[in-house]
């Protein structure tokens, strides 16, 4: 099936780059990748510039004027961007293992959209891989556990596959909550259905599960991928979260009604 990996980023170039080459390693290369920047600065430019002309698969960058956290907004620009039939959402710090692109294929199915997780990276191992250029994507398990003994890992679980689980991935198909699209992958199809992101929110804050609301009464249900497409979650600053008081009201809105489409959303948006 013909894919796009949409990349999200905030004038965070080093950590961008990082994940970008993440891509580069990946077992299955068959995908196109979008840099979705809400509003950076010429250093992304330049570093997505360079980043194209390395890339073993096709690199484009979206941008549009930094006015706030906007995150929905230009994740719509790069939906309508994609040329892939399926899309994979991850963000700029969220550096991806060798088999992120294939597991998520392998597990994808029709009506059906896939969540996985992350583990959080302390600042110290989060400076290191940075400022080394270490592809933390192609750590081995003995690099990880090492990781883990010296708290520079949150967690080890998500590392943990089992065939088994497979048996366990659709049992909770109508779960929003814990859904991030620093993880996730969807049929195009299905979030052009629902008119996308809602654009609406202003600020950090539940844009994400706004859409998985509206994508699950629209009848696309929750298959986990997690422990099969785990990030290694690259550490930074806690997010302004002055709007999430303003975001909860609109998510409580939308979750207490039956409405699918958003106020202004994927249809909106202007190439």
């Amino acid at each position: 099936m013909k894919t796009t990996v949409i990349v999200t980023t905030y004038n965070r170039p080093d950590a961008l780059e990082a994940v970008v080459r993440g891509f580069f390693l990946q077992y299955d290369l068959n995908f196109d990748l979008i840099v979705a920047d809400d509003g950076s600065d010429q250093r992304t430019r330049d570093t997505v510039a360079k980043l194209v002309f390395e890339a073993p698969f096709e690199v484009s960058h979206v941008w549009h004027e930094d006015l706030g956290f906007r995150a929905s907004a230009i994740r719509n620009k790069a939906i309508k961007a994609a040329k892939g039939d399926y899309l994979i959402f991850t963000d700029g710090d969220c550096v991806p293992r060798r088999n992120f692109v294939s597991n998520h294929k392998n597990l994808a199915e029709k009506n059906w959209f896939l969540s996985g997780n992350r583990v959080l990276l302390s600042p110290r191992l989060t400076a290191k891989v940075l400022k080394n250029s270490i592809h933390a994507g192609c750590w081995d398990s003995l690099t990880i556990l090492r990781h883990y003994l010296a708290r520079d890992i949150n967690r080890l679980l998500p590392f943990l596959t089992n065939p088994t689980l497979s048996l366990f991935r659709k049992l909770a198909p109508h779960r929003w909550r814990g859904v991030k699209t620093c993880n996730f992958s969807i049929w195009k199809s299905d979030l052009i259905a629902v008119n996308g992101f809602e654009e609406e929110y202003e600020g950090w804050g539940l844009e994400d599960s706004d859409l998985v609301v509206r994508l699950i009464k629209n009848g696309v249900k929750h298959k986990s991928a997690r422990r099969a497409t785990p990030t290694l979650h690259l550490w930074h600053e806690e997010n302004d979260r002055s709007n999430l008081v303003q975001n909860e009201e609109k998510f409580k809105t939308v979750l207490n009604s039956s409405r699918v489409m958003p106020s202004v959303g994927l249809h909106q948006q202007v190439l």
